[in-house]
């Protein structure tokens, strides 16, 4: 009775409230499901998951599977029209009109809002209370780390009240389901993606003041537990070879992604019996938001040799201390110093572990730490930034990482993400603005002002220049090359684009830029 109910427990919190979710798209039309992916019918996989249907999933997969084996010439592409309706895939935002572009995010962030809607029946979306921004093209949902990139334009914009809209969703996706999923469709809850609420709860709190900490304190202590396994075995906590804890990103389940099932598929054959885990460490690097990096590949280059779990990312653990540090501001705010002082020693022994096995003398940076090998990666990549983010860095180790952020990582379009090209899109020449945001601010925290300037009017003039010939602003950047656009990567680049958007007005109001 006992072992049940903790499996109910731990269900509970893959999922949320089971019986309030509907069920996911392979779940409702299997055969139909697997056919459609396989075939690439609508040509990106994510379009069939964020279908619509038309009538009863039952029936409608029960008249597939008869049509199907009963006429020569049947057309699978005409059945799912007929029977779905689907997303709006025109992934380009026009808005007419030469204007500078700032103006021209300021009229983005309307194209990007969405407003809370009634719910669908067998829609894969979740429902949330409140407006909110999507990044643009095939990403129709609020997306977890994303979002706080956003939110920096948003603030310059003036739209405080979508920031806290934003917030409050978040909130409640934690309150429903135990943590933040990757986004708002049932098929991410899995997984959740770097952990930046506590980061949004700053940005919140600098605009309505501190009791700001105490509405949202709940929710925090309810992530940090979803991290730390204290409400059930999500395995996200590494136990380190000096007994200390860490975390790792850990998707719940081993399956395909239904929003990428025949590039899984695929991959997983290529890996054969070489990685039973292997449709985990795809889906555990979708929730690192790093998908896909030489950080999680074995061999640093084939996807097939991935191993995401084996992995304790210097980033993740970064954006754990700044949860424990607001958590621990939150009870000091409340005069609650034993819990105060808990939070605070528990930021403390995270630091410790970190600089000793995330810091790395002999390449002068910090990088991820191999579980399997025990030890550092060779990878070197700019999640290797956060810790001067964070200010975990002493002033040597970031005069250190400060040369070779210029010797391996500056590129004429700002910072690559890592200097190994490997075709995947989180690693060279591609340089994104999250990553940007992180390094740049890092430099500053240590009075490194004039690289932190230089990399700044880099990107903004990147992204300028790009928008001047284009009229878009892009999901990624080629940094390398800038009359070439950002490749890799499973599909193609968007545009809108939401964290692009929002750093790009934060770092022009920053540096004096005119809009």
């Amino acid at each position: 009775m006992i072992r049940r109910f903790i499996f109910i427990l731990f269900i509970g919190l893959q999922f949320g409230n089971v019986h309030a979710q509907t069920k996911t798209p392979d779940q409702l039309y299997g055969q139909l499901f697997i056919d459609v992916q396989m075939q690439n019918v609508l040509k990106d996989g994510k379009t069939f998951v964020d279908c619509i249907p038309k009538r009863d999933p039952a029936k409608i997969l029960e008249d597939y599977m008869k049509l199907k084996n009963a006429k020569d010439k049947f057309s699978t592409l005409d059945f799912v029209k007929a029977n779905f309706i689907l997303p709006d895939t025109n992934t380009t935002i026009v808005i007419t009109g030469n204007k500078p572009v700032a103006a021209h995010i300021n009229q983005l962030w309307e194209a990007l809002r969405r407003k809370p809607a009634n719910k669908i029946a067998n829609s894969s979306l979740l429902d949330l209370p409140a407006p909110y921004i999507v990044p643009g093209g095939r990403f129709r949902e609020i997306y977890y780390w994303d979002s706080y990139f956003t939110m920096l334009g948003l603030q310059v914009s003036g739209e405080n009240e979508t920031i806290e809209n934003m917030v409050k969703n978040f909130a409640y996706l934690i309150k429903q389901n135990g943590h933040i999923p990757n986004g708002n469709r049932n098929y991410y809850l899995s997984r959740s993606q770097p952990p930046y609420f506590s980061l949004m709860v700053e940005l919140l709190a600098q605009i309505k003041g501190d009791q700001v900490y105490s509405t949202y304190l709940p929710a925090l202590e309810k992530e940090y537990a979803y991290w730390m396994d204290q409400s059930a075995p999500t395995k996200h906590v590494v136990i380190m070879p000096d007994g200390s804890k860490l975390n790792r990103y850990y998707d719940q389940l081993n399956t395909p992604r239904q929003e990428s099932y025949k590039e899984d598929v695929l991959i997983g054959r290529q890996a054969g019996s070489k990685n039973p885990e292997i449709y985990r460490d795809i889906r555990s690097a979708a929730e690192s938001g790093w998908d896909f990096s030489s950080r999680w590949l074995s061999d640093g280059m084939h996807l097939n040799t991935i191993e995401t779990t084996q992995i304790v990312p210097v980033d993740l653990n970064c954006l754990l201390y700044n949860l424990e540090l607001t958590i621990q501001k939150c009870y000091a705010l409340k005069h609650n110093t034993e819990k105060q002082k808990y939070f605070e020693s528990l930021a403390l022994k995270r630091k410790i572990s970190m600089l000793k096995y995330f810091w790395s003398p002999q390449q002068s940076w910090f990088t991820d730490y191999n579980i399997k090998t025990k030890k550092q990666s060779p990878v070197l990549s700019l999640a290797g930034m956060y810790p001067l983010y964070f200010k975990l860095a002493s002033l040597k180790q970031a005069n250190l990482v400060k040369n070779v952020l210029q010797q391996k990582f500056l590129k004429p379009g700002g910072l690559v993400s890592t200097p190994i090209n490997t075709h995947q899109q989180w690693d060279a020449p591609n340089g994104w603005a999250p990553l940007q945001w992180m390094a740049i601010n890092g430099l500053g925290n240590y009075g490194f002002h004039e690289l932190e300037k230089h990399v700044a009017v880099r990107w903004i003039n990147l992204n300028t220049n790009v928008y001047k010939r284009t009229g878009k602003l892009m999901e990624k950047y080629n940094v390398v090359d800038l009359d070439l656009k950002a490749g890799g990567g499973e599909y193609a680049s968007q545009d809108g684009f939401g964290w692009t958007n929002g750093v790009l007005l934060s770092l022009m109001k920053k540096y004096g830029y005119a809009k």
